[in-house]
């Protein structure tokens, strides 16, 4: 019997491609998480042990840089701030991304696939093109200068294009069956809005939800500008920290780190959820 020359295995290519995968990925975790980490144990350290080794590990590990910046009630205010900017912000573009994206989904209208694209491209359009309006708008015309409120608006405002993109397939997957049932019971489209769509499209809210809320914890550009004092967020906070006390590096990095950490825990915490809800939009 002869013999059949085989030719290279057909999984070779993909295990060198697998490695290289990996490979990768390692390096961007390395990238991402090394800053992270240095913040992290440089609060542990004192301004000694940074200045003599700075890539070292803690050596005792100390905890007087995080217990002063716990300590200090300018903390707790900026926390404050960005808890309720970051709040604020959350809701209205949930609830304002919903009621947006509901028409788009579910009602048949002459100008809906224009009005969508509307958003679509709002994508594109960057916060800082509009910053000195937005200033104007909000100090002179709305009187909302050094609020909650005049920053939460106009962040949620820039939310909403990715709000609307992310929900429409969720609203647009629910079986027409559904509200064709409703309506024979004699729910109104509103009552199907509240008691039927908005269960069902939880995941996709969530989705948002926790994109808006890192997304205005994290603002810093529009917190500059329109707040000040004792209305300043955290990351505002961060700033004036290290500007005041630029000579303890250790205490920056103190602050740093709780400063990011909420914002991290709760993303981590909601990760499966945005993944989920992420891979609900794509399906719909």
């Amino acid at each position: 019997m002869t013999a059949v020359a085989r030719g290279p295995r057909e999984g070779s290519g993909r295990g060198e491609g697998g490695v290289l995968v990996y490979v990768i990925a390692l390096l961007v975790v390395v990238l991402t998480l090394g800053p992270v980490l240095y913040a992290v144990l440089g609060g542990f350290r004192s301004n000694a042990q940074l200045a003599a080794d700075p890539a070292g590990l803690p050596d005792p590990w100390l905890l007087d840089s995080y217990r002063r910046v716990v300590t200090e009630g300018a903390f707790w205010t900026y926390a404050l701030n960005s808890v309720a900017v970051a709040v604020i912000t959350t809701v209205v573009t949930v609830v304002l991304g919903l009621m947006a994206a509901y028409p788009l989904a579910r009602y048949q209208f002459r100008w809906r696939e224009p009005l969508f694209m509307v958003f679509v491209v709002g994508l594109l359009f960057p916060a800082t093109v509009a910053i000195i309006p937005l200033f104007i708008l909000v100090t002179r015309d709305l009187s909302l200068g050094n609020t909650w409120w005049g920053v939460a608006l106009p962040q949620a405002a820039f939310a909403l294009p990715m709000t609307i993109v992310i929900l429409r397939p969720f609203l647009m997957a629910i079986p027409r069956e559904l509200e064709e049932a409703a309506t024979v019971d004699g729910a109104s489209r509103l009552q199907f809005f509240w008691r039927i769509l908005l269960p069902l499209s939880a995941p996709g809210a969530i989705t948002v939800g926790v994109l808006a809320f890192v997304g205005s914890w994290n603002a810093y550009l529009l917190p500059l500008l329109l707040l000040r004092g004792d209305m300043k967020t955290l990351p505002l906070g961060v700033a004036d920290f290290s500007s005041q006390y630029s000579s303890d590096t250790a205490g920056v990095f103190a602050f740093t780190t709780l400063a990011m950490i909420p914002a991290l825990i709760f993303f981590l915490a909601m990760q499966k959820r945005i993944v989920s809800g992420l891979q609900g939009a794509v399906k719909g």
